[in-house]
């Protein structure tokens, strides 16, 4: 199946370009598409490496030509080669440090514009010396799309259905949900990925996307940039956020080959604002279980670096694996923190941080991949102004302190998340005596009467939770007037992530009215 870098690929080769830089890991998968145009164009196909020297794709494994083994003769070799021919060398970027091939490659251009060669390096990194910036086309290969890792799946289940211990039960919708689970992986890794999770139980099915996505954790371990999430947190441990949850629950459809096919725009992702402890990274953690997607977390202080040039690099890494990963949930906690110091950049670190915010910024207003973006901010004043601007997130929330309703549901959550009947406890004075406090403190209140139930050897009750509550002063009593600041801050800037903010507000407006 031909993408689109083998088309432009096609049209470099046609047009004589003489260097062509494929910055990928998959060797193998290139080679079959190189080899299908160099039969397609009539041309010979060489490839290159340091432990065999110049070879055919088809040659055995032992064939070893020693005397090109060495890269200025490999090259000397393209020099006198007298037909149309794609020259392909693997990891020879190592060598372009080396100012002798440097500077032999600059001569081999000239003669490659006079011939029907084209030098192609294939690798995984790209090391392009200045004095060959000009001479070099590089081009990222993309990782296998849907439609390719579809069609890898049809040939897996082609393959396994002819062997009677393995079932196979999977409905289109459920086929195209693994197929896209897959995404972000080589073609090898979700081979891989799809054999494990066949030979684990002998069936492929709708609850083999957990194996397809243990795939996925060792390529975000090994990058050190993004942190991976297990999917733990069910969407109905998300207490109160109403209308946030609404919203949330019909975005979920966009990522849908159906709603593709709709025209659906895919959601960019959200900024949740807000009072300290009342669920915005819990409603991250949960909005990547309900949609089955992964949770990768971007810790922004992890981007900057001690090396000049490396924290713009380390950002756009970031960004490259999360759009090979998608579709992924990419969660950004208290972002605030670590853009904190994009206002005073030119002075304080030579620009560094506002060049990554750059960065960031553009990503988050022109990415076309289906990475969901949940941003959490406590400290509004210190967000930059830019990144509030429409068009870089779908939608602004702003999620205040639990009402009377929303908190008794959040005790009825946590209680039964101990393994408690909530029936069996005063919500009604659970909520009345919690007023201010947020959906944290509500959890932690839960906490500290267990632990006074367990020393007294019994179990826990009402008056152990109205007790530790009377003894917590809950943050919005010492932190009234940021409290307040961030309300009226939001009031008109942000969505309400709750009805009863709405009611609130409303009440508020009709106030001002008389």
């Amino acid at each position: 199946m031909e993408t689109m870098c083998d088309k432009e690929i096609d049209v470099l080769v046609r047009a004589r370009y003489p260097l062509i830089y494929l910055v990928s890991w998959e060797e193998t998968r290139i080679l079959e598409r190189l080899k299908e145009m160099a039969q397609r164009r009539q041309k010979k196909l060489f490839l290159w490496s340091i432990t065999r020297g110049i070879f055919k794709l088809e040659d055995e494994p032992s064939k070893i030509d020693e005397a090109t083994r060495d890269p200025i003769n490999a090259l000397s070799y393209i020099e006198k080669f007298p037909d149309p021919a794609l020259f392909v060398f693997l990891d020879f970027h190592s060598f372009l440090n080396d100012q002798t091939i440097i500077r032999k490659v600059r001569d081999l251009v000239g003669n490659l514009k006079d011939t029907y060669e084209t030098l192609i390096i294939i690798s995984p990194v790209v090391t392009v010396p200045v004095e060959l910036e000009k001479d070099f086309v590089v081009l990222d290969y993309a990782m296998p799309d849907y439609e390719e890792m579809n069609e890898l799946l049809d040939e897996i289940i082609q393959v396994v259905s002819k062997t009677p211990e393995v079932t196979i039960d999977l409905a289109a919708d459920a086929k195209e949900r693994l197929a896209k689970a897959a995404l972000g992986l080589t073609r090898s890794e979700a081979e891989n990925a799809f054999a494990r999770a066949i030979v684990i139980d002998k069936k492929l099915n709708i609850d083999d996307i957990d194996k397809i996505l243990d795939e996925k954790k060792q390529a975000i371990r090994k990058s050190k940039l993004l942190e991976y999430y297990e999917l733990r947190e069910e969407f109905s441990n998300v207490g109160g956020v109403d209308c946030l949850k609404d919203w949330l629950s019909k975005r979920g459809i966009a990522f849908t080959q159906k709603a593709k096919e709709f025209g659906l725009p895919q959601p960019k992702g959200i900024m949740l604002l807000g009072v300290q402890g009342c669920g915005k990274s819990l409603t991250a953690k949960a909005v990547s279980g309900l949609w089955k997607l992964p949770l990768l977390r971007l810790d922004i202080g992890t981007v900057f670096s001690g090396i000049v040039g490396s924290s713009e690099e380390n950002m756009r890494r970031a960004i490259r694996l999360a759009e090979a990963l998608a579709p992924i949930v990419l969660w950004i906690d208290e972002i605030e923190k670590g853009l904190s110091g994009v206002q005073s950049s030119t002075f304080s670190d030579a620009g560094t941080s506002a060049r990554v915010f750059s960065t960031f910024l553009t990503w988050l207003q022109e990415k076309t991949a289906p990475v969901f973006v949940i941003a959490t901010a406590n400290n509004i004043q210190l967000l930059p102004p830019e990144l509030l601007r429409k068009g870089r997130f779908d939608e602004i929330f702003f999620v205040d302190l639990p009402s009377f309703e929303e908190r008794k549901e959040i005790f009825a959550i946590h209680i039964k998340k101990k393994k408690r009947d909530p029936r069996s406890f005063d919500l009604e004075l659970l909520a009345r005596e919690s007023d201010g406090f947020s959906g944290a403190e509500i959890e932690q209140s839960v906490i500290a009467a267990m632990y006074d139930a367990f020393l007294e050897n019994r179990d826990i009750a009402s008056e152990d939770l109205a007790r530790n509550i009377k003894q917590s002063v809950p943050l919005s009593v010492t932190m009234k007037e940021n409290i307040d600041e961030i309300r009226s801050w939001a009031r008109y800037r942000a969505r309400p992530a709750s009805s009863a903010q709405k009611d609130s507000s409303a009440k508020k407006e009709r106030k001002l009215e008389f």
